[in-house]
């Protein structure tokens, strides 16, 4: 990846909570390195810009990333979008990829099935040791769902978790897929997060393998007037503030990447 510019990470002006008993014992000793790929991130204006990268580039990179992790590597959280994609879990069916037509269907090595990633959700890339921050995959799983769930609480919206069908759900719709691979001790992958985009192309396939399962967006779940690169800025901002304390981070650093290559 291309040298970043490092932006300090500025407060929020409305308070995100989370129950006291909800927040993790643990405490990092690194702050949690936050990158939001392909954007420009302005410190000023609060501000970033969302282009769409391509999947198989940002895949390889977490690969090599993740590949070269020593025990000393901080962990960190890729923010970005993708152009339109479906990616099929490494368990994935084929029966579930319906009519994808001019879609690209990549076949990659997370846990899960086929998902729909596009312009409008922010997709975000969790790459945490979790033998040195000692919390298990379905904890981190957890508190990924979790996150997503205080991000919409703090803009009214009742969500929920399914245990038995990871991600979060706004009256029975999906709003968010997980999906994670656990690598040399290591997460990748991650989660993503429907801000506001054309939902059509779940139609294509039976999303997480589920026939005819409901998807939602957050524009669809509030009322605001804010573009949609100012409304997909807001809530990364809402998740990273809560996500980096539930899991126990004591702050982060925000770069922005205006470049990507396989190299990681």
């Amino acid at each position: 990846m291309s040298s970043p510019d490092r932006v300090p990470h500025q407060p929020s002006q409305q308070t995100l909570e989370m129950a006291p008993s909800e927040a993790s014992p643990r405490r990092m000793s690194h702050p949690l390195q936050v990158r939001h790929l392909g954007s420009v991130l302005e410190a000023k204006h609060a501000s970033a810009v969302w282009p769409e990268l391509d999947y198989v580039p940002v895949w390889e990179s977490m690969r090599s990333f993740t590949a070269a992790r020593t025990d000393q590597s901080p962990d960190e959280i890729w923010l970005l979008a993708h152009r339109p994609v479906f990616t099929q879990g490494q368990a994935g069916k084929p029966e579930h990829v319906l009519l994808p037509g001019d879609i690209p269907v990549v076949q990659i090595d997370r846990g899960g099935q086929v998902t729909y990633h596009g312009p409008g959700q922010i997709v975000v890339y969790v790459m945490v040791d979790v033998r040195r921050s000692a919390i298990g995959v379905r904890e981190l799983v957890e508190q990924l769902e979790l996150s997503v769930i205080d991000v919409l609480a703090s803009y009214g919206v009742q969500a929920q978790s399914q245990r038995k069908a990871p991600g979060v759900y706004v009256n029975g719709a999906k709003i968010a897929a997980l999906g994670l691979r656990i690598r040399q001790g290591c997460s990748y992958h991650g989660l993503s997060f429907n801000i506001d985009m054309d939902l059509a192309p779940f139609a294509r396939i039976n999303p997480c393998g589920y026939a005819g399962l409901e998807v939602t967006q957050l524009r669809d779940q509030i009322n605001t007037a804010l573009s949609r690169d100012a409304l997909m800025t807001d809530a990364a901002r809402r998740l990273v503030e809560i996500l980096h304390k539930r899991l126990g981070y004591s702050e982060f650093i925000e770069t922005s990447q205006t470049r990507m290559n396989s190299k990681g």
